[in-house]
């Protein structure tokens, strides 16, 4: 019986996750940061990218859930900007290809803490950084990215 419920608790922890991860993606997150570049290029879009680890930091949540999650957030994104999660997780699984892509940006970007927020050109230079919840939430992360 013990097997049993472990068993459908695995079941339902893997499909909890590959369910938020789909949702993540559905809303237009990349994690391939050379496609993501090159698609900023054609697209001549902004690059926004979101350092975080997405299954432990509470900040990095809390702007999982009061801002990416939202309607006019996603809105805005999509006419605006290339979104790019550079996740550092403690639990969830990537391969060694991405953890070593998101080393490399860490390093990259001089990043040393979670949430830090960057907005690229399309060329991949900075043009500023976040570092934490962003002042004003919503408004204000929105506010922030159009008066580069």
């Amino acid at each position: 019986m013990k097997i049993r419920s472990l068993v459908l608790l695995l079941l339902f922890l893997l499909s909890w996750s590959a369910m938020n991860t789909a949702l993540h993606a559905d809303n237009g997150w990349m994690t391939d940061y050379a496609k993501a570049l090159q698609q900023a290029h054609t697209e001549k879009k902004n690059i926004l990218l979101d350092f975080t680890g997405s299954d432990w930091c509470f900040w990095c949540k809390k702007i999982q859930k009061d801002i990416f999650s939202q309607g006019s957030f996603q809105e805005f994104a999509k006419k605006n900007l290339i979104l790019v999660e550079v996740d550092f997780p403690q639990a969830k699984e990537q391969s060694d290809v991405l953890k070593k892509q998101n080393a490399d940006l860490q390093t990259e970007y001089g990043v040393e803490g979670f949430p830090t927020l960057i907005l690229l050109d399309p060329n991949g230079k900075i043009i500023k950084r976040n570092t934490g919840y962003p002042h004003g939430g919503l408004e204000g992360l929105i506010e922030w990215i159009r008066k580069n």
